[in-house]
Formats: structure tokens, sequence, C-alpha cells
């Protein structure tokens, strides 16, 4: 699913790549909804002289992909996010979301 991409790109270092054409599609849904900036291949048309390179580079979560993520954070995440050491709030934001994914 497309919004579990979204959690795993947000909770990694970028950029971030993709091989696989079910990630790919997905990353192209997330662009498409204005939830990430990415580079995506072009679709292979008969047109195509050579088939494109199978990779797609996200460079960014948006605002609005940020906003999409908000319902699904923890009531502590707020209090640690609004402290004043806004690295150690990333990180520790980056952690739990690793933890809910390790537990689904």
């Amino acid at each position: 699913m497309a919004i579990d991409l979204l959690r795993e790109i947000a909770s990694s270092p970028l950029p971030k790549s993709f091989r696989s054409l079910d990630e790919i599609d997905q990353v192209r849904l997330l662009r498409a909804a204005g939830l990430v900036i990415a580079f995506v291949p072009a679709r292979a048309g008969p047109e195509s002289l050579a088939g494109p390179e199978h990779i797609a580079q996200v460079l960014a979560v948006t605002d609005k992909g940020r906003q999409e993520l908000e319902p699904s954070r923890y009531p502590d995440e707020e209090l640690v996010s609004s402290q004043s050491n806004g690295n150690l709030a990333q990180r520790l934001r980056w952690a739990a979301a690793r933890v809910r994914q390790a537990l689904h």
C-alpha cells in the first residue's frame, strides 16, 4: 500500500531509491498525490528506443505528505516534537516509525 511506503520514506534518510516495479508504481501514486517529490522513470512505450531504467528516487516528503502521516503519530510524539531539540525529535520519530513498522 502506498501509505505504508510513505511511512517508510518519511522514516528513512533521503534521497531513497526504489527498483521494484511495484514500489516504482507506488512512488508514482505518491508523487501524483503531491505527497513526495520524486524522479520516476517514464512508462515504456512503443515509441521508446530503449527501455527505461527501472529506478525511482524520492528526494523529499512534502508538507502534504507529512500531514497525511499525522493521524498515525502517537500522542507522546507531540511532546517530543515540541521540545527545542528538533534533531532529537526527528530521530525519535524515525525510531518510533521503525518500531511500528517492525510490529506490523
